[in-house]
């Protein structure tokens, strides 16, 4: 109900041929930046808080600039990057624009090699200086760096230690800033290894920084920078001279896809990002597999290298739940999937009572699984008629088959999202009742006190907007029941990779769980969960294990939902409310290429995450408890 904060999102591009090709071919002379922008756009539900990209001119001469980047802040902040490189444009002459020549030396953002990133924060993108791409400037091109990821280091005291040990002083020690710093430093030496080749061959000058640009190994960078991070990450990065690289986390827990053909090399976040911005079928586009490194060097030859030993699938469930555009192939069909697989649970919550049940949704990532609801019911009710039509037999007359087979699974659009109010014109509870009017209904649809209404929805997060909006404003409509589906199970634990969800104190399952132990006279389960998951922390890393378990152990998710729905229904809601969640089975069986479920069943993929959920507790019992 809530929306969550998305994960960010990235785009390479890298051309490889001259400006003049794509003008003649395709009558833009701007076709790397218009594939940059058009993907970036494609993406933009990963990321709202900030863009930026950056491009590099593999043919500048000394003395002229080579690597350039632009950044901003807000929800129109591709927009803003964009429209400044377009004005540079235009203070170009029609002979100018026509001359591809003085376009490419002269105007910044027409290169080669372009990276974008879309970004979304853990803790909320407080200055344009922590957007995406970072850049490590030096006079050498060969060591300049601008990388850009979609990624969380759960490990990142480690990490620090191991940069201060090498000599080095990262001025933040946020993961963006000693990723860039770190692997800034591998890049250095990788420089500094082929300069000493040259030196033995005997070359001098600009010979030496032609051979370090012809013959550097950008996969040495992430070789000996990648094997220390815990944690999921996509991460992409360019250099001045030309190399360009994107690696995936060895567990595959972030996504990354990639093309190639003899135009052009592109990798992005979501598959139907690179399909629709370069018209390309889906079994052209390929993932990147776990651990391994998408590297192109400066000639435009790419290789793919498996930097990391890949470990086991644990590619991230909610990808496929919420994260990601709908339209790919794949999610798409699983997002129905996890509709159907709810018809069980469901019919049981409105006593297989389908002709008396209106079906809908929570607009609009929930649109998909309530086909595959729907979908599912009218399977089921087909069902049920060839079986009626059975026990008539021969003799059944016309009017009992047309009776049959008119029954239909009642589908309607029952909530309708509308603008954001303003609603800093109020404040207390007026603030909240007019909070409750940013989603409106559909009237005349449902029998009063006859009609059950089930909506679907991906996820139940915190709840706040399910009790304070959606159910009072389903409620107007006077159904018997109003029953609540989240096509995902119960999200009981934070997440460490990526997505903007860290604290237990937000989760209605968590919530509830805390009160059923209370309730039933068991609150020393919380102060023994707190001691154990403090001496987690001394723990190896392959000792750790997750104490907050012990919280839900005493529980079925029957009890949980029944709780749940108790807390999340408001005194004025009249309608009974039931509280209907995807089982892990049924998640398992909608997405199997993507089992990381850590969020819901709490088995992290990595020592750093199960670190940081024992520390969670022990921050949520330490705030209110001690």
């Amino acid at each position: 109900m809530e929306p969550l904060n998305h994960e960010c999102g990235m785009v390479m591009v890298r051309l490889l041929k001259p400006m003049s090709y794509y003008r003649r071919k395709y009558s833009n002379f701007q076709y790397g930046l218009s594939r940059l922008y058009l993907m970036m756009e494609k993406q933009k539900n990963r990321g709202q808080e900030g863009a930026g990209i950056a491009c590099v001119k593999l043919k500048a001469n000394p003395g002229e600039d080579y690597m350039f980047r632009d950044r901003a802040l807000g929800s129109g902040a591709i927009t803003e990057v964009f429209d400044r490189v377009q004005a540079e444009l235009g203070k170009c002459t029609k002979e100018q624009l026509a001359d591809d020549h003085y376009l490419s030396k002269s105007m910044p953002f027409l290169g080669e090699l372009y990276l974008g990133h879309l970004r979304y924060s853990s803790g909320g993108t407080k200055s344009v200086s922590e957007v995406h791409p970072l850049l490590r400037r030096n006079n050498w091109r060969a060591k300049n760096l601008a990388i850009c990821g979609n990624f969380t280091i759960t490990n990142n005291d480690e990490v620090f230690k191991e940069i201060v040990s090498k000599g080095q002083h990262p001025r933040n020690n946020a993961s963006t800033y000693f990723m860039l710093e770190q692997m800034g430093h591998r890049l250095d030496r990788e420089v500094e290894r082929v300069f000493r080749q040259a030196e033995d061959m005997g070359l001098q000058g600009l010979g030496i920084t032609q051979y370090i640009e012809d013959n550097m190994d950008i996969a040495n960078v992430m070789r000996t920078s990648a094997p220390i991070w815990d944690g999921g990450y996509v991460v992409g990065g360019i250099t001045g001279s030309g190399e360009s690289f994107v690696i995936r986390d060895p567990w595959g827990i972030r996504t990354a896809f990639w093309y190639a053909d003899d135009e052009i090399i592109t990798v992005a976040s979501e598959r139907p990002a690179i399909q629709t911005a370069l018209n390309v079928t889906d079994d052209k586009v390929h993932e990147l597999e776990p651990g391994q490194a998408l590297v192109i060097n400066k000639k435009g030859q790419m290789n793919l290298v498996q930097i990391i030993e890949k470990k086991a699938n644990m590619s991230c469930s909610f990808e496929r739940v919420y994260f990601s555009r709908g339209n790919d192939v794949d999610i798409y069909r699983e997002r129905k999937q996890l509709g159907s697989e709810l018809v069980g649970p469901v019919l049981k919550a409105v006593d297989g009572d389908i002709d008396h049940t209106v079906f809908s949704f929570i607009p609009n990532t929930a649109e998909v699984a309530s086909y595959g609801l729907v979908e599912g019911f009218e399977n089921y009710l087909n069902r049920q008629k060839l079986e009626q039509i059975k026990a008539l037999g021969p003799d059944a007359t016309p009017e009992q088959l047309e009776k049959i087979l008119s029954r239909r699974v009642r589908n309607e659009k029952i909530a309708w999202k509308d603008i954001k109010l303003r609603t800093f014109i109020t404040a207390g509870e007026s603030r909240n009742a007019l909070a409750a009017h940013v989603y409106d209904i559909t009237y005349g649809v449902i029998e009063p006190g006859v009609d059950n209404l089930v909506v679907i929805d991906d996820s139940i997060v915190r709840g706040t907007t399910l009790r304070e909006q959606i159910l009072k404003i389903l409620d107007r409509l006077n159904p018997k029941r109003i029953v609540i589906v989240s096509s995902s199970p119960q999200v009981r634990y934070p997440d460490y990779y990526g997505i903007d969800m860290s604290s237990l104190d937000h989760f209605i399952a968590f919530k509830a769980a805390l009160a059923l132990l209370e309730e039933r006279g068991m609150w020393n389960v919380v102060t023994d969960v707190y001691c154990k998951c403090r001496e987690q922390l001394s723990k190896p890393a392959d000792e750790r294990v997750n104490c907050v378990k012990e919280i839900y152990a005493p529980f079925t998710e029957e009890e949980i939902s029944a709780k749940i729905q108790e807390m999340l229904t408001a005194p004025t809601v009249k309608a009974e409310v039931k509280i209907v969640y995807q089982t892990l089975d049924g998640l398992h069986a909608a997405c199997p290429k993507t089992p990381g479920d850590w969020y819901f069943s709490g088995d992290f993929p990595t020592p750093g995450g199960t670190l940081l959920v024992n520390k969670a507790f022990i921050d949520y019992y330490e705030k209110y408890y001690k």
